[in-house]
Order: C-alpha cells, then structure tokens, then sequence
C-alpha cells in the first residue's frame, strides 16, 4: 500500500467543525503503513468534539476504498491547549481583523469591503464578515444584493457556504433577509447569529478574515470578541470632534483588560474634499486632525486617510469597490490603508502574544 494514495483518500474526509479537509486541516499525524495495517492519528480540537465517531468511520472508509484489504486503525487525540485554543471555530484562519468605530456613519462598510479587497490584491486570502446585522452594506457594495448562501450538510448538521464576489468569500445577513427587512432581534438573537457566522459557516482557509462591525459597544461586539481570537482592530474615524468621541469607546472596549485586543492603526475616512476640476485643492469640510488625535490616543499609527471622492460613493452603489475602480485618489488611499494594515499586523504578531478568546459576564 502506498502512502500517498493513502493521504489522497484521506484528503477526501472533511472535517465537520471547519468544512475542510482533514489534511488541509493538518489533523492527520503519525501515519504508518505496516502490511496491511493503516495506523495514524487525527488530532481534533478537543476530546468532546461532535462527530468524532463519524469522522473516525469516514476515515476508514476513505482508506478502504483505495485499498479494501486495509485494516484500519485510527486513534483520536485531543489537542493541546498550547497548540490551539480548544474552542477557536477558525483556527484555520491566521488572522481576523475587525474594523470599528464608536459612531455610524463614517464609513465602517467602505473601508471594510475596499481594506478586505486590499489585502487581496496583496496576495493574501481574504474573506469579509458583515456583522452589521441591523444596516447590513455589503451585499449592494459587493454587488450580491438578492443572492441566497446555499446550505451543506456535513454529519448531519447543516452548514453555510458562504457568497463570493471578487473570488472572495463573504457573510452577511443581508443575503437571509429581505431589503426592506428590519431587524428587530434582543441581545441573545444578536449573539446566536454572530456565532453562526463563525461557527456554522465553511470558511476556507485564510489568511485574513475582516469584520465589518455595527456602530457601539454592544451585543455584537461582545459576542465577536467571545467566539472568535480577534487578532487587530482597525478604527475608523471622520475628522470631527463628535466621530473621534465616539471612535474613542470603541477603542477603550477592545483594550480592556479583560477583552485586550490590540488596535493596528487608524483610517481618517472622508479627510477632504478635492472637486475633479480643482485637483490641487483641498477642502477640510469635517474640520483636520482627527485621526492623527485618534492615533495618539490608540497609541498606534495612521493607516491612511481616505479623501471625499464622489467615485468613492457611485462604487459602492454600484457594487463595484473603489479600489478596484479607475479613479487613482480613491484607488491609491485605499492601496495605503491596505499595505500599512498588512505591515501592523505583522508587527503585531511578530512583537504580541496571539490573541485569546474573551470569557465575559453579562
């Protein structure tokens, strides 16, 4: 019996926490072929994992179709809290970086859909979660308005396969209700379907995962920082005093001590306006300094500042991002946020301690 043959059939088997497969996922240890007998170890995220006797069966089944007289021996092991965090639903994703401001309106969606395409652009794996459940943006910014994610079951339990759009995969609950839709739901709802996002749905492996959240403090933010590690928090403010207010709770929230999230940097959204037929001046229509202030404050650094351009505004609508568009101030502000949010986050893994999952009290 051949070994590689062996991890090809066993490449077949996915893993019901991830979606993926359980070599890609790297569970498979120790593999050793000795006659007939197959013997190796799968490695799950814990003991008490569901499925694991279904996954013990699929793999044996996976080996026997390639080699019927195999006798299959699998042992499952637990994995160790040092080489990850028991209950992380994403330890297939390197990093998750959530964009947030204390204040709606300065623009949380654009940067979040123009940063995530960005990061792509970069080189790397990017997906987009829009955790803005009561203004959810991305699905008319991405152009997905009316498309449904389809549903996988995987042991049993239904999973969701999340949309693409510019060979990124996206979540939002904008694709599972209706437009016009309101969405009326209490703190535990709230925090049901954010841990859905995360725990039912089958990203691929990544190396960013970006997370559009709503304005506040609140529901949505607490549950984020409880079911997933976040790795960096990108702020978003305009220049004026009442947006950096409110830009400082939100930075206050991710650094408490008992949430302790490390902010990456600052984008000052909507800096100035520069008309097309003046392209030498500019106006500070929201007044100047806020995001160097913001900066100070976070102690970090700014990403970029993001000019008021009108293509900025027709993209969105259009479902056609910015940065991917032909106008060059709007393009290159956003290429600057990308490459310095690309830079802070190596700098941040390189100097910090990977995040950890936040137990908080209600």
């Amino acid at each position: 019996m051949d070994q590689t043959t062996v991890v090809k059939a066993l490449a077949k088997v996915i893993d019901p926490s991830s979606g993926q497969d359980i070599i890609t996922r790297s569970m498979v240890r120790d593999l050793e072929i000795e006659g007939n007998n197959v013997r190796f170890t799968i490695e799950l995220p814990n003991l008490n994992a569901q499925h694991k006797e279904e996954l013990n069966f699929a793999c044996i089944e996976a080996v026997q179709q390639a080699y019927p007289q195999a006798e299959v021996h699998v042992h499952l092991m637990g994995r160790t809290p040092e080489s990850l965090q028991s209950n992380n639903p994403l330890a297939h994703v390197k990093n998750i970086i959530a964009v947030a401001s204390g204040k709606g309106g300065v623009g949380k969606s654009t940067v979040s859909v123009n940063l995530a395409l960005g990061l792509k652009k970069l080189g790397m794996n990017v997906g987009l979660v829009d955790a803005d459940l009561y203004g959810p943006s991305i699905p008319t910014m991405l152009g997905l308005q009316g498309q449904r994610p389809k549903i996988q079951t995987l042991y049993g339990q239904p999973k969701i396969q999340p949309l693409e759009a510019y060979g990124m995969p996206v979540m939002s609950i904008g694709f599972i209700i209706e437009p016009e839709q309101a969405v009326v739901l209490r703190g535990p709802r709230l925090a049901g379907i954010i841990k859905q996002f995360f725990n039912d749905t089958i990203w691929p492996e990544l190396d960013c995962l970006v997370v559009d959240l709503p304005p506040g403090t609140g529901d949505i933010q607490l549950s984020l920082v409880q079911t997933v590690p976040v790795t960096g928090v990108v702020l978003v403010t305009t220049p004026q005093e009442v947006a950096i207010a409110d830009a400082v709770k939100a930075m206050n929230m991710f650094l408490l001590p008992s949430v302790n999230v490390p902010i990456l940097g600052v984008v000052e959204n909507m800096a100035w306006f520069t008309p097309a037929e003046l392209p030498n001046n500019k106006y500070y229509i929201f007044g100047q300094g806020g995001g160097k202030k913001m900066v100070q404050l976070s102690e970090s650094m700014l990403l970029g500042q993001v000019p008021i351009v009108m293509s900025i505004r027709e993209s969105g609508d259009a479902g056609k991002p910015a940065i991917l568009g032909q106008e060059e101030s709007a393009k290159q502000a956003f290429a600057k946020v990308a490459e310095n949010t690309l830079r802070q986050l190596a700098i941040r893994n390189e100097m910090l301690e990977p995040t950890k999952m936040v137990g908080l009290q209600s």
